[in-house]
């Protein structure tokens, strides 16, 4: 489910000396309950994931549109990226890990790169014509004697094609493609723990994979 802004913006984060001149866009609470070691397990999960071949049909099918004007369009333009249109907030990471994230292999199916990970935080990035933005996850209690994982994305928009573009996109994020990857992520992680791992099973009281 949608969580308010300060969900995000109260936690003990690094990400907010990295990126603070970047907009809150999205804080989400993620249908993965556990206990407080379990934020490798949710990395793990969400890394190992295929979006395209897990969501329904609609999901997959406005993903891929996606890719494919942004190609078309030129949206997604080499020149448009991280270090070239706008520098990679790794220049902005302390130097351990700045180190750190340059030896990071790729990202896998994932068009975004990574930034860090540190203690219950990790970041990717991602930049094009229009925005330049930022995927943070957490490991928080959830209030009743657990804990959850937490989505956060930030975006420091292109000009006003860029601010267009997020206003035009928002409603098929929050009603189509944010629902699917949680349930798609819900899925995974009862997997996980039937198959021997210790996340713990879902309770009546954890958070639901979110509805549009």
């Amino acid at each position: 489910m949608r969580l308010p802004s300060t969900a995000h913006t109260t936690q003990p984060w690094l990400i907010h000396e990295i990126a603070a001149d970047f907009r809150l866009e999205d804080v989400w609470a993620l249908p993965t309950p556990g206990g407080p070691d379990g934020f490798a397990t949710l990395v793990s999960v969400l890394q190992d994931g295929d979006f395209q071949q897990d969501a329904p049909k609609a999901a997959r099918l406005l993903w891929r549109l996606r890719w494919k004007v942004g190609a078309a369009v030129g949206v997604d333009g080499n020149r448009d990226g991280l270090d070239t249109r706008v520098q990679s907030l790794r220049h902005r990471l302390p130097p351990e890990l700045r180190e750190a994230a340059a030896t990071r292999p790729d990202e896998g199916r994932s068009p975004f790169t990574f930034l860090y990970e540190l203690g219950n935080e990790r970041a990717a990035e991602i930049a094009n014509r229009t925005m330049h933005g930022v995927v943070h996850l957490g490991w928080v209690p959830n209030g009743e004697g657990g804990w959850r994982g937490q989505m956060a994305v930030l975006v420091k928009p292109n000009g006003r094609r860029g601010t267009a573009y997020m206003a035009a996109i928002k409603p098929f994020r929050h009603l189509i493609i944010y629902p699917a990857m949680m349930r798609s992520w819900e899925r995974r992680w009862q997997h996980q723990w039937e198959n021997g791992t210790k996340v713990p099973t879902l309770r009546h009281h954890d958070p639901p994979a979110i509805r549009p």
